[in-house]
């Protein structure tokens, strides 16, 4: 199995049920590809290191993923550009 890390931020004018309702959703995407998410980390709402879209914070998810093949990932990256709600997103592949 591979193992990913997932970080997205979240658009700060969502409240805060409403972003949980995005990682909720993103995560259930991964899940029904067949891969595992193993931890969900909410790290809340922080303030951005440089301006996103006119956002100064967002909210910071972070998912540890174990799948067989990509295709949970690639549907996530796919779903994650085109949301209006994440603001930003990056997929890591963690070497064991």
């Amino acid at each position: 199995m591979k193992k990913y890390e997932i970080m997205f931020i979240v658009r700060p004018d969502l409240d805060e049920a409403s972003a949980k309702q995005v990682a909720e959703n993103m995560k259930n995407t991964i899940v029904n590809f067949g891969s595992n998410v193993t931890e969900v980390k909410e790290m809340g709402q922080r303030e951005l290191a440089y301006e996103i879209k006119k956002y100064k914070n967002g909210y910071y998810f972070l998912f540890n993923v174990e799948a067989n093949n990509a295709d949970a990932i690639k549907e996530f990256d796919r779903l994650a550009l085109i949301s209006e709600d994440i603001i930003r997103h990056i997929v890591i592949k963690v070497e064991d």
